[in-house]
């Protein structure tokens, strides 16, 4: 009996040990942080883009712009990338693509390139006010849109909840919390997609912002997408309360570039956003 008795409380305290350490690192080790984003900063070159620091919780942002080509900005544009990338490989070369009095400003999240602080989902939606606000300052009354590709467009919805814009484009948007849940829990028994799930900002649900937000959109879907399955882009352009324009692309992956067929209706599906 004695035997029994000291075996169950060994076994209790195996299990509380567990638990605690189980809580202990859902808790306080930015499990979501670690698991979700894949910060670098090993050098890429900007090419023709003009590198810009935005003060940011006593540090600061890296911005990258390009002038507009008229010479004289009548709108800006302020763009966000997918996780694990970066805008100085892409500003110079996608800003060729907007209308000529369009300045473009792509930004780092924090511990990406040479944006200051750890890489973590409530510095990337602080982040992405502070860029608004930032780029306000030089715009002063001008437009100024939001253009994201996956990770990226949870940003651009934060912003476009939260402040105004004139347009929104949103290339394959995740649904974070749902996809964490729907996709990822199944192999850790939702012992820790759950934890995750509930820890992500309230800044960066996306599905929620969509309901807040009124400018007009632009939802640009890859229908094969293995990343993020496309029912959960579904799931924010469905909630997206203003006026939107689709463009699926139905043999797409994540990453896939823009076929020739797509080139040409995404073009036309901006050439109306900036025209409005």
């Amino acid at each position: 009996m004695l035997a029994s008795g000291m075996a169950r409380r060994r076994w209790r305290w195996v299990v509380g040990a567990l638990v605690g350490v189980w809580l202990g690192v859902i808790l306080f080790g930015r499990i979501g942080d670690r698991l979700i984003l894949w910060p670098s900063v090993a050098p890429i070159d900007a090419g023709a883009a003009q590198r810009r620091q935005i003060p940011f919780n006593g540090g600061s942002l890296d911005a990258f712009v390009v002038p507009a080509r008229s010479g004289v900005a009548g709108r800006y544009l302020l763009r966000f990338y997918g996780n694990a990338d970066r805008a100085e490989r892409w500003a110079a070369s996608e800003a060729q693509g907007w209308p000529d009095d369009v300045e473009s400003w792509a930004v780092n999240y924090p511990g990406f390139g040479g944006s200051t602080g750890p890489a973590s989902l409530n510095g990337v939606a602080a982040a992405a006010l502070q860029a608004y606000d930032a780029v306000t300052a030089v715009a002063g009354n001008k437009r100024i849109y939001v253009v994201g590709t996956s990770l990226g467009t949870t940003a651009a919805l934060h912003i476009a909840a939260e402040r105004h814009v004139a347009g929104v484009v949103l290339h394959n948007p995740p649904a974070l919390r749902q996809l964490v849940v729907g996709e990822h829990g199944w192999w850790n028994l939702w012992l820790l997609a759950w934890p995750v799930a509930l820890q992500l900002p309230r800044g960066l649900d996306s599905v929620d912002n969509a309901r807040q937000c009124r400018a007009p959109a632009v939802f640009v879907l890859s229908e094969r997408d293995e990343v993020v399955p496309h029912r959960y882009h579904q799931l924010i352009a469905t909630a997206y309360a203003g006026e939107k324009e689709i463009i699926l692309r139905p043999l797409a992956a994540h990453n896939d570039p823009l076929d020739a067929a797509t080139t040409v209706a995404y073009r036309a599906a901006l050439s109306r956003l900036f025209a409005r």
